[in-house]
């Protein structure tokens, strides 16, 4: 039986390459925070484990643990991280510094495994995008590319949506309140990828004897935003919504002013100057070709079908 580490497990994707890895009867072992919820992980095949990232000596020994009892990781499923923060400087700590450490610890103590799948951005790779989250994503890469004898698949998904995501879901709790909003007055080209398809990804880049690539990953198709709204409002069954456009330069205002409301409250903003860089990028689209050609993917889910999924599962539970 293999055994695979996926860290970030307790996460929106996270769980999802749990329920992938348990699928293929794996001995699975999330990687969790002490504080972190737990309730998509109640398979009680799930072994848990909170590794201390920030110290690599006690990173160490706990790896060094689990090996002694368990045997040895076969593969790795790194995507733990943060995606906005109120200090600017935990994106280099946690998203690069963090896994540098995991990296670094499991080569140095013997325990490389088969395949080491990392989940960044497709965001890292955006010339005109300059966030402080895709520039932790992109170092982080960079730090991957220079190992040697350290087999990696690196995946660059675009945005992810699904069940449990509370990103893309403020948007359909939006069209469900009655309103269309849009980020400034030109269209902004989308690609998106189902939860499911992207775990998807993720095992196969794991099984397939090709390592040391990265790939971008989509369902295949591009959209604009408002053909977004538009099939997600014919699921929900939404006729009338009050289209509005706010212009970037609004936008950017608000962000920095939300940005800081929330630092003096002690938390963090979802709108902000990160959030702001994304949302007035036009173009993010994306390019599957590569694997598709190399690994076999082809997304089960288009749009439709996924965002059909989760609206139902939304309303069941109680979200919408």
């Amino acid at each position: 039986m293999k055994r695979i580490l996926i860290t970030g497990a307790s996460g929106f994707i996270g769980s999802f390459l749990v329920e992938a890895a348990l699928a293929k009867g794996w001995q699975t072992c999330a990687g969790i925070r002490s504080s972190s919820n737990k309730e998509y992980l109640q398979d009680k095949r799930i072994q848990f484990i909170n590794l201390n990232y920030a110290d690599k000596e006690k990173l160490r020994e706990q790896i060094n643990q689990q090996v002694f009892q368990y045997g040895a990781w076969d593969y790795v499923i790194h995507n733990m991280g943060i995606t906005k923060s109120m200090n600017g400087d935990d994106f280099e700590t946690v998203n690069y510094l963090y896994s540098k450490h995991l990296i670094e610890v499991l080569q140095e103590s013997g325990n490389i495994p088969q395949k080491f799948v990392y989940i960044s951005t497709v965001g890292a790779h955006h010339s005109r995008v300059h966030t402080r989250y895709g520039e932790s994503k992109l170092k982080t890469e960079k730090f991957l590319k220079s190992q040697t004898g350290f087999p990696y698949i690196i995946l660059c998904p675009t945005g992810v949506y699904g069940p449990r995501d509370k990103e893309y879901y403020l948007i359909l709790k939006m069209l469900k309140s009655g309103f269309e909003i849009a980020a400034g007055f030109r269209s902004q080209e989308l690609s998106f990828v189902y939860v499911k398809d992207l775990a998807k990804a993720a095992i196969l880049a794991l099984e397939s004897p090709i390592e040391n690539k990265s790939y971008s990953v989509s369902d295949g198709d591009n959209y604009s935003y408002f053909e977004y709204t538009r099939i997600a409002k014919e699921i929900m069954g939404k006729e009338r919504t009050i289209r509005l456009r706010i212009p970037l330069f609004i936008l950017h205002a608000l962000s920095i002013f939300s940005e800081k409301i929330a630092k003096r409250k002690n938390q963090t903003s979802i709108l902000n100057r990160d959030k702001y860089q994304i949302l007035k990028q036009r173009d993010w689209t994306c390019n599957i070709f590569f694997i598709a050609k190399d690994l076999g993917f082809y997304a089960d889910y288009n749009l439709k079908q996924g965002l059909e999924e989760s609206i139902n599962w939304y309303r069941d539970n109680g979200w919408l």
